[in-house]
């Protein structure tokens, strides 16, 4: 019997959906999902399952910014190829974000014993979500929020990419979350801090979604119960992107931030009752 049943797939592939690009933590939402719903969060087939339906939400960037990844990857492409064409910002901006994927992927498979282990606790996921809102609230008063998507540089890719260690560490952070608040820090604009975390977690999510696949199917996870999961994280994710491009262009963070913080406490009473476990 699957890990996870269909209808569980669904639900989760729905909180994918809607999380995974805001800065709320999808991870975190996922583990106090499956508390709720009395599947153990540090099971090696839950984990995977996790994991693997982000490629739906993935894919939902790979569709929404379709025009730009075409753009940037002939640019790349063509600068391989032609010494003329290497001085292009589309082509330096290909391979910042290759370089800057590097970091975390060291990280995850070094410590994905930890990641799977004790640091998957919901103890864990509830302390993150709070530290990482002060983060987030100091980021968006400090940042200039003068630099546009056309202003980044290698340094700005590499200490954004970076960041997304603290989400894979810390579930409860969020990969969304630590990027958007590098960039603001470093005075890039909401608008051009929200897209470079999207374009920065192609490579990452899709690696690790693709890695735990194997995992996932061999430790019981049925082949229905993922494949719906990430259609419905597909869907969703997608009305998620073009919803939070439009929020951050007129709204500061201030919203993620207290509701955030809402849900960390209210975690923590769950917890501290026996609620969940």
């Amino acid at each position: 019997m699957s890990a996870i049943s269909v209808g569980q797939a669904v639900v989760l592939g729905a909180v994918e959906g809607v999380t995974e690009f805001l800065p709320v933590s999808s991870t975190g939402h996922l583990k106090i999902t499956e508390g709720l719903m009395n599947i153990p969060v540090d099971d090696d087939a839950v984990v995977g399952f996790s994991a693997v339906i982000q490629v739906g939400a993935i894919a939902a960037v790979f569709v929404y910014f379709f025009k730009d990844i075409v753009r940037i990857v002939s640019a790349w492409g063509r600068g391989l190829v032609n010494r003329d064409e290497r001085h292009h910002h589309d082509y330096k901006f290909a391979w910042w974000v290759i370089c800057a994927t590097v970091p975390i992927v060291v990280v995850g498979l070094a410590a994905k014993p930890l990641i799977e282990g004790p640091l998957a606790s919901l103890w864990v996921v509830a302390a993150s979500l709070i530290v990482g809102s002060g983060v987030m609230w100091v980021a968006d008063q400090m940042g200039r929020h003068k630099r546009g998507e056309d202003d980044t540089s290698f340094k700005d890719a590499m200490l954004v990419g970076s960041s997304q260690i603290l989400a894979l560490l810390f579930p409860g952070f969020s990969r969304s979350g630590a990027t958007m608040s590098t960039a603001l820090i470093l005075d890039l604009d909401r608008v051009a801090a929200t897209r470079l975390s999207f374009f920065l977690g192609i490579p990452a999510l899709t690696g690790a979604g693709l890695y735990e696949l194997k995992d996932a199917l061999g430790a019981g996870v049925g082949v229905a119960p993922l494949a719906v999961g990430t259609a419905v994280s597909f869907v969703v994710a997608y009305a998620s992107i073009a919803w939070l491009l439009k929020f951050v262009a007129k709204h500061s963070f201030n919203a993620f931030v207290i509701y955030r913080i809402v849900v960390g406490v209210l975690l923590l009473g769950l917890l501290g009752a026996g609620v969940l476990n």
